[in-house]
């Protein structure tokens, strides 16, 4: 069963890589959106094509009326409520099989 567990942590350790790859793209996102980027430059186009599919569904579920882009805030609590149960989760499973 310890092939099983290690699985089970080599599957926690790369979502939890993954996670916090969005984390800090979101966040740069979130800082280069206040100094108006050019939109033709390569590195902007990568980090919008990244991160928009996290950020567009949670726009659409939000009211139009808002001012202010709090999309960036709610996907910060989905990764870490993702971090915090899934990654968790994945390890904890993982170490019980391995013992």
């Amino acid at each position: 069963m310890f092939i099983l567990g290690n699985f089970f942590i080599a599957l926690a350790q790369i979502f939890n890589f993954i996670l916090t790859a969005f984390y800090w793209l979101i966040i740069i996102r979130a800082l280069i959106s206040w100094v108006n980027p050019d939109p033709y430059n390569q590195i902007v186009q990568l980090l919008y094509r990244t991160t928009e599919p996290i950020l567009q569904p949670i726009r659409k579920l939000l009211p139009v009326t808002m001012a202010i882009d709090i999309s960036p805030i709610i996907a910060f609590l989905v990764i870490y409520f993702l971090k915090y149960f899934l990654v968790t989760s994945l390890f904890d499973i993982g170490f019980r099989l391995k013992s």
